[in-house]
């Protein structure tokens, strides 16, 4: 499965709903974590891989990393909250740069499970930061369109240098001077 990288359109499209208990969306889900681990990322977004559909899955445990992704089926942010704060963020679709986004500390999110179950998770870190960051894939929202107004030109001019000397999908803080 090949992640689909900036400027692709379906990036900024926002994604279909998922028909929930939809069987094909297992091997998608499957397919999408194989794709994750294979670039060393932590999350990943349907439309990062050229499928419109609100379908994400998540791995941030550095314990037990590639054991037990977390996927989820029509993810909605339901709260967000805490003092904002600014960190670095990479992304398989926009490889080669690290991107300084404000987002909230706390989030807590509803979704379904591959079985069609209901359920909430609520999480601060880099899972609560790695869920916003995907959610935002599914709403047509990249680094780009995340990052604050006045770096987005210094953002794009990085990712240009970045792409222009070979930056491929799990690359982060791309050598420049190669």
């Amino acid at each position: 499965m090949k992640i689909v990288v900036s400027p692709d359109p379906i990036l900024n499209k926002v994604a279909e709903p998922c028909e929930v208990g939809d069987k094909s969306l297992k091997r998608l889900a499957r397919e999408m974590a194989k794709a994750m681990y294979a670039t060393n990322g932590v999350g990943i977004a349907a439309p990062q891989v050229g499928v419109s559909k609100r379908l994400i899955v998540v791995d941030c445990d550095d314990e037990d990393y590639g054991k037990d992704p977390l996927i989820l089926v029509n993810p909605v942010i339901e709260d967000a909250w805490g003092e904002e704060v600014t960190a670095g963020e990479g992304c398989l679709s926009c490889p080669g740069v690290n991107i300084p986004i404000t987002r909230k500390p706390w989030v807590r999110v509803s979704y379904f499970d591959l079985d069609g179950e209901e359920w909430e998770i609520e999480s601060d870190g880099l899972l609560g930061r790695c869920l916003q960051h995907e959610i935002d894939h599914l709403n047509g929202i990249t680094l780009f369109e995340s990052v604050a107004p006045e770096l987005r030109l210094k953002a794009l001019a990085a990712y240009d240098k970045a792409r222009e000397a070979g930056a491929r999908p799990g690359d982060v803080d791309f050598e420049l001077d190669r």
